[in-house]
């Protein structure tokens, strides 16, 4: 990885970016990165929010900051303008629902401390659980017992997520540059993130400028793809320092 310099990002015309630990100081939103959203808008530079977290938490979150949309549950919705889309194909979805309640449980018989996230409820396309006290061995083992049962898993720095197979980040990023920023070439987008559940954001064949913030050395040795560059500040802070390249080269 390289660090982040303003001659790699001359292309960019659109940022695609995790939330949590990326956006967040302390898991919290910090009046910077507010007003850095904000004048990103102004700049004509749309931000995107792909992140794990819930369906029901990010159609507020996308209601309230100045972005041009969220994606949600790791690929599987996405919310623009008080629209909602689903992004993946899903069974009926009462049973959808219990079939993820079934593998949940069968985790938790060989791994009882593991507790469902307080966000599960306002869920539709995957299950989550607190990663807290959880082993890198345990994970692996986890991730190896969902597969076997026709499931994907992945984990980030707040939560673990089971989800259905062929739903991730970079394919629900894919499908909404497609249908809803045609305009924009991939080459053209910057994908950023901090953890292993952002990792298929650093594939440089789909997404060739790919920037983690600086805590995500923290995880390098679980990653299969890294990111292309590495900022020099970590969570919020890392991000400001990729939009304040942005902006400066606009305003240029």
């Amino acid at each position: 990885m390289q660090i982040l310099s303003a001659n790699v990002l001359r292309s960019v015309r659109l940022i695609a970016t995790d939330m949590d630990g990326t956006l967040t100081r302390h898991e919290k939103y910090t009046p910077k990165l507010l007003q850095t959203l904000t004048d990103l808008a102004v700049a004509n530079i749309p931000v995107l929010i792909v992140t794990g977290r819930s369906a029901g938490w990010v159609n507020a979150i996308e209601h309230y900051l100045p972005i041009a949309g969220a994606i949600a549950e790791n690929g599987g919705i996405f919310y623009r303008k008080g629209m909602a889309e689903r992004l993946i194909e899903l069974p009926e979805l009462q049973l959808h629902r219990q079939r993820l309640a079934q593998m949940f449980a069968t985790l938790q018989q060989q791994f009882p401390q593991i507790r469902t996230s307080e966000d599960n409820a306002f869920r539709i396309t995957d299950w989550t659980f607190d990663v807290q006290g959880i082993s890198l061995l345990e994970l692996r083992q986890m991730e190896c017992q969902c597969q076997a049962q026709g499931w994907g898993f992945t984990y980030s720095t707040v939560q673990c997520h089971i989800r259905p197979l062929g739903q991730d980040k970079a394919i629900g990023l894919k499908t909404v540059l497609s249908r809803f920023f045609a305009d924009y070439d991939f080459r053209e987008v910057v994908t950023v993130g901090d953890s292993p559940n952002d990792q298929s954001l650093f594939d440089p064949a789909l997404f060739p400028i790919s920037v983690g913030v600086a805590n995500l050395a923290h995880y390098t040795d679980q990653l299969q793809s890294l990111p292309a560059y590495l900022t020099q500040a970590a969570e919020v802070e890392g991000f400001c320092e990729l939009a304040n390249i942005l902006l400066t080269q606009r305003a240029a």
